[in-house]
């Protein structure tokens, strides 16, 4: 199955442009799309998810229509949005058999095993009695993925999963949606770096509603090799650094201040090579004026 995006943009009454002519092609396993809030990618989702309407351009799904066939599209979707609400006094169990009602699974005994099965995928079956106002913001999000996978999709949209989650709940996460990425599209929107690095095969980044990279991450940081140098410098020496190099990223460590910097030539004395991340990557593209990208 394969997702192709072409020339796609959405401007909102205010006159905020979110996408502009966005055009991506994605196959089955993880793909994360990767970009600070407010860059477009929420935008992104709910398009493909059929939740709001593209001005221009066209999505397909295989050889279906996503923006004319909405019915369609819905049938194969899995959708679990960055902020879902949750009716505090149901259970787990009554919630997920109502949405699988609603998404067409008529036969009792075939939902009952299909909503068991995804409780003790999403590690919720001991809680499935409990009411959902109970449950914490990883079991939420957990539930919102066991909601989203009823009806076995075919493409499933997952929008800042892990934001909230400690990190036991994120490595479940990240368990799952692997799992998940084995057989079906999972699009994996996110502002977290180490959840791209982390999961996805492929990647793109988007800044101020348009797709600036897009590849493999381990593409990505092979291009950046002998590229990135560090030093260890004062904070009141940050200033000169920033307007002399190409400072990617700065961190604060034991009352010192470690910059990162991007370019092709050693960049002077004291800074030493350093072994490129993704982080390196998305910080390089995201500080690049969007007219030269």
């Amino acid at each position: 199955m394969k997702l192709t995006i072409s020339n796609l943009t959405k401007t909102y009454p205010n006159g905020v442009q979110a996408l502009k002519n966005v055009s991506l092609t994605i196959r089955h396993g993880l793909f994360g799309l990767l970009g600070p809030n407010g860059a477009g990618k929420s935008s992104l989702m709910r398009i493909i998810a059929t939740l709001q309407q593209a001005d221009s351009g066209s999505i397909s799904l295989d050889n279906l229509d996503v923006l004319k066939n909405k019915t369609a599209v819905r049938q194969l979707l899995g959708y679990l949005p960055q902020d879902f609400g949750v009716y505090p006094k149901i259970s787990a169990l009554h919630m997920l058999d109502h949405i699988a009602r609603l998404k067409g699974l008529g036969n009792a005994a075939e939902r009952k095993e299909q909503i068991e099965a995804l409780l003790v995928q999403v590690n919720l079956y001991q809680d499935r009695k409990k009411y959902l106002g109970t449950f914490s913001g990883g079991m939420k999000q957990r539930f919102g993925i066991a909601q989203a996978l009823i009806g076995n999709p075919k493409l499933l949209i997952v929008d800042e999963p892990t934001a909230g989650l400690d990190p036991m709940e994120r490595n479940r996460f990240y368990n799952l949606l692997s799992l998940l990425g084995e057989n079906i599209i999972v699009i994996l929107s996110t502002h977290i770096v180490e959840d791209v690095s982390t999961l996805c095969s492929s990647f793109a980044i988007i800044k101020e509603g348009k797709i600036i990279y897009a590849g493999s991450p381990e593409e990505a940081i092979a291009g950046m090799r002998g590229r990135v140098y560090s030093k260890v410098i004062s904070v009141g020496d940050l200033r000169r650094y920033e307007s002399a190099l190409n400072v990617v990223s700065t961190q604060l460590k034991n009352g010192k201040l470690h910059i990162r910097v991007v370019q092709d030539q050693e960049p002077g004395r004291e800074f030493v090579t350093a072994a490129p991340g993704l982080e390196d990557v998305y910080f390089s593209q995201i500080t690049k004026p969007i007219s030269n990208v």
